[in-house]
């Protein structure tokens, strides 16, 4: 909630246990003018339907996606961008997000359907960089890449074999790091759009969690990055 309050997002209300002590997040909400509401712990539990709220909880509005567009208007050259290829986890989506928001990524792309979507638990698994990344929501994938494609991007497919290792691909320009489900890993179709394949090393016994290879590849294009800079 504190990340949400310092992104400036729409938030309308704030609810705090009744009886604590001012916290910074109350003081932060107030300087922002929004209403800041004492109430029971039993009121808290309701609103707060199931999720831990740690004695506050705010009402704010849907989580603001973006465009592809806008992402790729406002990305910074050369682009670096995380697509998402029907990641299910909600603990993963939000690993992956703090990864690209760490690691310098300029957005985050996800499907519109069959995939995790942004919610408190998401929030809460990426540490609250989900307020400070840009995330958009595409309806079909495959034509998403070849978008980017079009747009001067090189769309790279992580896969579990047949790929180049990651420091032999030149992720110095402008890059889509495409990784898949934790289960079926990239579609074929979605891989077909790709330009290029990658496979990080590992053993067959132990496959990597997608949100482990997603922060590698991300580290590794972050490393050739400040190595050429």
């Amino acid at each position: 909630m504190r990340e949400a309050l310092r992104a400036r997002r729409d938030v309308s209300l704030v609810y705090v246990l009744e009886g604590n002590k001012p916290g910074d997040i109350e003081a932060l909400a107030r300087s922002r003018g929004i209403e800041v509401v004492p109430r029971s712990h039993e009121a808290l539990e309701r609103l707060a339907e199931g999720w831990r709220h740690q004695g506050v909880v705010a009402i704010a509005g849907e989580f603001p996606y973006v465009d592809l567009d806008e992402l790729l208007a406002t990305a910074k050259e050369p682009p670096l961008l995380l697509v998402l290829d029907s990641i299910q986890d909600p603990h993963n989506l939000g690993a992956l997000v703090r990864s690209a928001c760490v690691l310098g990524a300029d957005g985050v792309v996800l499907p519109r359907d069959r995939a995790a979507k942004v919610t408190p638990a998401v929030v809460r698994a990426s540490a609250g960089t989900t307020e400070h990344i840009r995330i958009a929501l595409v309806t079909n994938l495959a034509r998403a890449i070849s978008e980017m494609t079009e747009q001067g991007l090189t769309c790279i497919a992580a896969m579990s074999e047949g790929g180049a290792p990651p420091w032999e691909v030149d992720l110095r320009r402008g890059v889509a790091l495409v990784v898949g489900a934790e289960d079926k890993g990239v579609r074929r179709l979605v891989g077909e759009r790709c330009g290029e394949r990658v496979t990080i090393p590992a053993s067959p016994l132990a496959p990597l969690n997608v949100s482990v290879a997603g922060a590698l590849l991300l580290y590794e294009a972050r490393r050739q990055r400040s190595a050429s800079g």
